[in-house]
């Protein structure tokens, strides 16, 4: 078992200094709009996972888990899931590790896998997000907002095209 864990490939390659320049301006336009229209619309748009799904659409915008169904229904898939749990068992630690679990489990059968969405079982029984309100916003409102960052940025520059699939 022990020589399964030792590793052996190599690291990849450092990006270019313009896929780093993306990641740089996606990270702070990406949250920045979030919470700039979370201070405009005095309702809070912004979720931690965020940052993280900046990450992949920036950083990794190729990656199947930056995909625009991935972002947008990962985030909404996960928490509805948590929303449900919450509702059902309450917000208790086995109820987060039950949401966490059946939004992975979720993510996957609809083929939306979104790394960030994870969490969001977690974010909405930590914060006793109330009603199913939650999902549009800062859930979707969020996560579009993103989506759409990404697909000025990540289209900048000659054969550069994001994404690689809607549906």
């Amino acid at each position: 078992m022990l020589h399964k864990m030792k590793g052996g490939g190599t690291l990849p390659a450092r990006p270019d200094t313009f896929q780093i320049l993306i990641g740089l301006v996606g990270g702070i336009s990406g949250i920045g709009l979030v919470a700039w229209l979370t201070q405009l619309t005095e309702v809070p748009l912004l979720m931690a996972p965020f940052g993280a799904s900046c990450v992949l659409l920036f950083a990794a915008p190729g990656a199947p888990l930056a995909q625009p169904r991935n972002v947008i229904g990962g985030h909404l898939v996960s928490a509805l899931v948590g929303l449900v749990v919450m509702q059902l068992l309450g917000t208790g630690p086995l109820a987060m590790a039950i949401g966490v679990g059946v939004a992975i489990a979720a993510m996957q059968g609809l083929r939306i896998v979104h790394p960030p969405a994870g969490a969001n079982p977690l974010v909405v029984m930590m914060s006793g997000a109330v009603g199913y309100d939650f999902l549009l916003m800062p859930v979707l409102a969020g996560s579009v907002s993103l989506v759409l960052v990404a697909l000025l940025l990540n289209n900048l520059g000659e054969g550069r095209h994001w994404p690689n699939y809607w549906l």
